[in-house]
């Protein structure tokens, strides 16, 4: 279970690069099963979601449970302000508060275990392990042939691996690890003597997967695009996590502003941003700072000239300060998001950037080596 349990904790490197590959390709679908299996790997989709803004909002908001593992409720306070913003109506679950409490777990544990996943697959091929090893997740209510595998290791390039690898199917808690030698596999929980059960890849006639496997789930969810996400990650090794987390494998260069200004707009953007204040106004020790998103393609070539990479927005603690001194309350700190979805001129002066947006300036200051601009002060007309 602890190794489950942390694909809701703290996002890891490859994680976050797998789900990003989706991002550049925003699928617009009427049922869950429009998109195929590894298909998944390069394309983001919510069933009934067809409008273009409305995958964008939905796409923000997972893209943030993912990479900053904000939690289920942060994604579900999200969720209901996107589709009262965007008046979607007529998806699965809808009119209830079980219905919307089931829809929004789905989409949220889906989208975590997948790209949790994905990127355990590349990190289990980067390991050059001689064996992966199959764990059941220890549901209170196993499925059989899910506990019939477990403990069971095979070298990577078993076929069984291309259907079987975890999860295989909605909620699974399985898992993979990697050993070396036949005692490695001992160590990690499994058996190597243990052997494939006879049949294990035959096909249900009701599913179309190997029994056992939910349909649709016949797949190793990132295996199309473990090279990348392996390359990816490893320009990230050295940086801070959160930075790491915040631009490993950077959004394609088509979709920047549309998920830049879709996070800036999220209901959990401004709660954080109300809650940093206060646990900085108190004196609490916690994050150092608070990202704010991709700085607009239109304003990054302002800035090339003192940052030659692609910025984020971001409010350090010192900044928080710096603003709750200016008299600042919470409630207008938690609108910082908002502020810089509005954006009319970016001018740089020296070593600083002066913002003006519709109701006042900021003033930031650029961080190259952590390739954020961070706000330190503001002027409110």
């Amino acid at each position: 279970m602890t190794e489950i349990a942390a694909i809701f904790r703290q996002p890891f490197t490859e994680q976050v690069t797998a789900f990003r590959q989706r991002l550049g390709n925003l699928v617009p679908t009427a049922a869950w099963d429009d998109l195929w299996q590894a298909e998944h790997d390069r394309a983001f989709m919510v069933a009934g979601a067809i409008k273009a803004d409305l995958l964008t909002d939905l796409a923000s908001a997972v893209d943030r449970a993912v990479t900053e593992g904000t939690g289920l409720e942060a994604f579900r306070r999200d969720f209901r302000k996107i589709v009262e913003t965007r008046g979607w109506h007529g998806w699965t679950g809808e009119g209830s508060q079980g219905g919307e409490a089931w829809r929004t777990r789905v989409i949220y544990r889906t989208n975590m275990a997948t790209s949790y996943h994905a990127g355990r697959f590349a990190q289990l091929e980067a390991g050059g392990f001689k064996y992966w090893v199959y764990r059941h997740g220890g549901s209170i209510e196993p499925r059989l042939h899910h506990l019939a595998w477990d403990r069971i290791a095979l070298e990577p390039d078993h076929p069984f691996w291309m259907t079987h690898y975890p999860p295989n199917g909605w909620g699974c808690s399985c898992y993979a690890v990697g050993a070396r030698t036949r005692a490695g596999i001992a160590r990690v929980g499994g058996d190597p003597d243990k052997l494939l059960p006879d049949g294990w890849e035959m096909l249900d006639a009701k599913t179309g997967a190997p029994s056992g496997i939910g349909k649709g789930w016949a797949y190793a969810p990132g295996a199309t695009v473990s090279h990348t996400v392996q390359v990816l990650a490893e320009k990230a090794v050295d940086w801070p996590s959160q930075i790491a987390s915040g631009f490993i494998a950077d959004l394609p260069e088509s979709v920047i502003d549309q998920f830049g200004a879709a996070y800036r707009a999220l209901t959990s953007v401004a709660d954080d941003l109300g809650r940093f204040a206060a646990n900085v106004e108190a004196g609490f020790s916690g994050a150092a700072f608070r990202p704010l998103g991709p700085v607009q393609s239109q304003w990054s070539q302002v800035l090339r000239e003192i940052a030659p990479d692609q910025m984020q927005f971001a409010l350090t603690r010192g900044g928080m300060n710096a603003l709750l001194g200016q008299g600042h309350s919470r409630e207008q700190v938690s609108q910082l998001g908002q502020a810089l979805n509005d954006i009319r001129e970016l001018q740089v002066r020296g070593n600083a950037v002066e913002v003006t947006h519709g109701g006042g300036v900021l003033d930031l200051v650029p961080d190259l080596d952590q390739r954020m601009l961070n706000i330190v002060g503001w002027r409110t007309s």
